[in-house]
């Protein structure tokens, strides 16, 4: 019984490891479609509108979840960024480089949470945005230029595309808060709809040399239906795991990818990262497991201001039931029959407590209230 359980308990971080392994694999197949002719904006167009259609289809009902806010453009146009980034940088330049300049998020996410979401920049959060971007100017370094810019276009292109995928995080939390009754595989569409558009739009500016015909014609739809449904199923995958483990666990689980990538660079692509590359890569890894632990113990602290509250609010109930009888007012009544003066000073007394407990956790007084007249029914 207890073996069962630990395998159950195993599934959802196996789902987010098979989808980290999904994201540093699919570099390849992407590599194959532009050998067929077709270019890494119209790859991230077809791939993109395959698996939005897949995620559809199989989670058609979700539809009814779906409510209009301008949270959800930003989301499409920031996930498009992220996928055109990282497939164009993917198939044009080093692909291990390439996902260390993607793997910049730290920097960019403390920035991004701070002007969206309103979360207040601190010096953990600043220091890691440090250390992520030192890892960076170690690998980009050049000597002959003399400052730290990625090197080619592909470069720039992941560069942009991390920029682009820290966003997308962000935006993702903020549906989440605007849009609460959307379903996950809602947002998922989204995404894959964004992408498909924003790789369309900027297909344009990047012709084909010449169109896939006859036989690769029919690969490359293959091909593309294909990734479309590995990269529907494995998105799907990963909200599983993400919505059953510890998101600073998850992070670290995620990045599983960057290991997948160099492995199989390395096989399929001759890619050997030199020296500079492992000293930059380890600075960003590292930014990345120190963020997490940062942000697991700045749960757990605010785990534990709740629960101090809570206490503090059920004492300040117990001392007023002691004056007053009960919370709900039904104190003892005085000589005159009434029980309202002590039960005026026991009230003002425990709003003090409320309004001073709702003032140390961030919670409202008012919902503190209404938590405890629930409890005098």
């Amino acid at each position: 019984m207890s073996q069962s359980t630990g395998l159950r308990a195993a599934w959802p971080t196996l789902a987010i490891m098979i989808g980290a392994s999904v994201w540093g694999f699919v570099w390849y197949p992407l590599r194959m479609l532009a050998a067929f002719g077709l270019t890494g904006t119209a790859s991230s167009a077809a791939t993109s509108a395959a698996g939005c259609l897949f995620v559809l289809i199989l989670r058609w009902r979700s539809l009814a979840t779906v409510r209009w806010h301008w949270v959800l453009p930003m989301l499409g146009l920031a996930a498009g960024v992220t996928n055109v980034g990282f497939v164009w940088g993917a198939i044009h330049g080093e692909v291990m480089r390439v996902l260390l300049l993607f793997y910049l998020t730290p920097a960019w996410t403390a920035l991004f949470a701070h002007f969206i979401l309103h979360e207040r920049l601190t010096w953990a959060g600043g220091a890691l945005s440090a250390l992520s971007l030192a890892g960076a100017v170690t690998m980009l370094w050049s000597p002959q230029l003399g400052v730290p810019l990625p090197a080619n276009a592909a470069e720039w292109a992941g560069l942009i595309g991390g920029m682009g995928f820290a966003m997308s995080n962000v935006l993702v939390v903020k549906t989440s808060r605007v849009l609460p009754h959307m379903k996950p595989e809602m947002r998922t569409a989204v995404i894959f709809a964004g992408a498909a558009l924003f790789g369309a739009l900027t297909s344009c500016f990047e012709p084909m040399a010449s169109a896939p015909a006859g036989e690769h014609l029919a690969r490359v739809v293959l091909l593309v239906l294909a990734l479309g449904m590995v990269l529907g199923t494995n998105n799907m995958l990963v909200q599983y795991g993400l919505a059953r483990v510890p998101a600073n666990r998850a992070s670290i689980i995620m990045l599983f990818e960057i290991v997948v990538t160099a492995l199989t660079s390395w096989l399929f692509a001759g890619e050997m990262p030199g020296p500079r590359e492992w000293a930059g890569g380890a600075c960003i890894v590292l930014a990345s497991l120190l963020s997490s632990w940062v942000h697991r113990a700045q749960d757990a602290r605010k785990r534990g201001e709740h629960a101090s509250v809570i206490t503090y609010a059920d004492t300040g109930r117990a001392d007023g039931a002691d004056d007053a009888g009960d919370v709900c007012g039904n104190g003892p009544e005085d000589d005159s029959g009434n029980g309202g003066e002590s039960g005026e000073d026991s009230d003002g007394e425990r709003g003090g407590k409320t309004q001073a407990a709702a003032s140390a956790s961030g919670l409202p007084a008012r919902g503190m209230a209404r938590a405890r007249w629930y409890d005098c029914r």
